[in-house]
């Protein structure tokens, strides 16, 4: 019979093993809005971080105007967009991004089976149309072993320059003098440390999105944290399991080859 700390360590292995596969990557970070839609009988939106990411920071949606870090919790609905919150911030009919103005979302005097414009949103899932969008979209730009645009890269480049701020919805934000780097030196054997940068981190979420809500504490040591939290969506999970490159790609943070 194993022991229990063998048990564990399988369980942990294999919760790890499923976790990590990597998605296809036009899906990756794909979000079904379907609270408020059922109930209206009409499709869900489909939303793909991959298309906003390239035009704005994590930190302008998810802290200046106000989504949830987790799947439900906005409760985003057509009157919270005519409202001129959630989406309707931006996608107002007036907002314009680009040289362009960016179309109205839930306008009250279209219905979505007449309108081509509610459809953009409102849109049975097509698989391949999908993949056909983010491949030509990802055409160009430097991609990860999984296909994943690699926005670090990108944005190092100056392929792309995300916009921080946003009229109306946003405030003007003087960029992070924190670029401490912290080493995190790992409890297994087989894996090797991770060097932690502000610096890259600040580019696209700031400190908000961060601290305090999902690390409590800037000392040193003062937060626990494990690979089985993060693979359950806690910790570096909240993003790095969800939006972010895909914790399959381990070297991405382990910076020497994990054993």
């Amino acid at each position: 019979m194993r022991s229990r700390s063998a048990r564990l360590t399988l369980a942990l292995l294999g919760l790890a093993s499923l976790a990590m596969a990597a998605p296809p990557p036009h899906t990756y970070g794909r979000v079904v809005l379907d609270h408020f839609t059922k109930r209206a009988g009409v499709p869900p939106v489909g939303f793909d971080h991959w298309r906003h990411r390239a035009r704005f920071t994590c930190r302008l949606c998810h802290v200046d105007i106000g989504f949830a870090m987790s799947a439900g919790e906005t409760k985003i609905s057509a009157s919270t967009n005519q409202g001129g919150f959630h989406c309707g911030a931006c996608h107002d009919g007036k907002t314009t991004l680009f040289g362009k103005a960016v179309f109205t979302s839930c306008n009250a005097s279209q219905k979505v089976e007449e309108s081509a414009t509610c459809r953009r949103c409102h849109a049975r899932t097509d698989p391949e149309r999908l993949q056909r969008d983010y491949e030509a979209f990802a055409r160009g730009l430097p991609q990860d072993r999984f296909g994943n645009v690699d926005w670090e890269k990108a944005e190092g480049s100056w392929l792309m320059k995300p916009l921080d701020f946003l009229a109306g919805a946003s405030i003007p934000h003087k960029p992070l003098k924190m670029n401490k780097e912290v080493f995190i030196e790992s409890r297994g054997t087989w894996m090797t440390g991770v060097t932690f940068s502000h610096k890259k981190h600040a580019v696209w979420i700031g400190c908000e999105v961060c601290h305090p809500e999902i690390f409590p504490s800037t000392k040193d040591g003062a937060v626990k944290y494990s690979m089985l939290q993060i693979t359950n969506g806690e910790s570096c999970g909240v993003c790095h399991q969800k939006v972010a490159f895909p914790l399959a790609d381990c070297e991405k943070c382990h910076v020497n080859p994990v054993r």
